[in-house]
């Protein structure tokens, strides 16, 4: 099932996508020969105006067909050629490109805003206290070989109390938490935990040495609620998450392209379909907001991938317009298209490579 479901938010995300690209051009003068939903063979269509739009077989995402957008001798000297995109100002071939990123960041922000109107659990801050319900310390990381480590603390263990020579409390901040640890004086501390639904007394002696010359056990914590924000805080939240998230997705992609330059990037963590599919699967069972937060997280992830300066991708397509800008003549149409078709070709092996360490990770 949730194969399915996979494949109907890829379609949704890469349409979103498309029709950025396809709107910009409607207004921008541009003529858009096809709109198609999937990729070819075609099972059906239906010619609107001048632009075909189609249903095809294989069912990845879909494309649009801007005239001169992989230039020809037609797009560039035919009779049509001015509404050919390569006749068109600079800047607009910049937005039409860009307008594919731009649809699938706001499209986030659409699905996080109404993440956070249904109920959403995040950490809790200043701006959104007043709307949180339900608010818990939970563990988000433990550093290896730390006491907390040793103790068997995990990530997403909600720490509900505490005790220290007998004295008991409830974990209601993280303050709070972090000062017990800090003024413990290395006394073993009794940490009540629950864990999948269930219940788990931890015993854990904090140490010297593991955060400077402090007592600590090598965990981060945050506080996390349930929050349900009315309209218009949703959306102004939302847009700090967006933002956000696509600070932070920008610069691990940063982090694991410069390690690759450098021979040293872990491509083990990489996902491609058969991993995500996986991972809409998790995010499905756990229930309907947390299925939009993981879709609006994959449409931020395509916008990132999407402005990349490679071939074939938008980044890689608004680089050749700006170098054309500067040199103030168009690039070689053959030479234009042939590097957009071999970066496309290496796009396509990335893509086989991940989906083998998916299948790999599977067995």
């Amino acid at each position: 099932m949730y194969i399915v479901l996979f494949f109907v938010i890829l379609a949704i995300l890469v349409l979103i996508h498309e029709f950025g690209h396809f709107y910009a051009a409607k207004k921008s003068g541009v003529r858009v020969d096809e709109f198609g939903l999937g990729f070819p063979p075609r099972l059906w269509s239906k010619q609107v105006g001048e632009t075909l739009y189609t249903i095809n077989a294989i069912p990845f995402g879909g494309f649009v067909k801007i005239f001169g957008e992989n230039p020809d001798e037609e797009s560039i000297s035919g009779p049509d050629s001015t509404r050919s995109f390569v006749k068109i100002a600079k800047w607009k071939q910049v937005v039409i490109l860009a307008a594919g990123i731009t649809m699938n960041v706001l499209f986030a922000w659409i699905l996080f805003s109404i993440a956070f109107m249904s109920g959403m659990t995040m950490g809790v801050s200043e701006s959104v206290s007043k709307y949180v319900t339900n608010a818990h310390v939970i563990v988000l990381d433990t550093l290896p070989n730390s006491p907390s480590a040793k103790a068997g603390l995990v990530s997403g263990d909600e720490i509900l109390s505490y005790s220290i020579a007998g004295a008991t409390t409830t974990a209601s901040t993280v303050e709070a938490v972090q000062n017990l640890i800090k003024d413990s004086k290395g006394k073993k501390i009794a940490l009540e935990v629950q864990r999948l639904g269930g219940n788990k007394y931890i015993e854990v002696t904090p140490e010297k040495g593991v955060l400077g010359d402090k007592y600590a056990i090598g965990i981060s914590m945050d506080l996390v609620g349930n929050v349900n924000l009315p309209f218009f805080t949703a959306f102004w939240e939302g847009a700090k998450l967006t933002g956000n998230m696509f600070v932070n997705i920008a610069g691990g992609l940063y982090t694991l392209i410069h390690d690759a330059f450098l021979g040293k990037a872990d491509v083990s963590q990489l996902s491609g379909p058969v991993g995500i599919a996986r991972l809409v699967g998790d995010a499905s069972k756990l229930g309907f907001v947390y299925l939009l937060s993981f879709t609006a997280f994959i449409s931020l992830n395509l916008a990132v991938l999407n402005l990349v300066p490679f071939p074939a991708l938008d980044g890689g397509r608004i680089l050749f317009v700006i170098i054309e800008a500067i040199i103030r003549r168009p690039i070689t149409p053959k030479i234009a298209n042939t590097i957009n078709a071999v970066g496309f070709g290496f796009l396509l092996l990335f893509m086989l490579f991940v989906t083998y360490k998916d299948i790999a990770k599977l067995l």
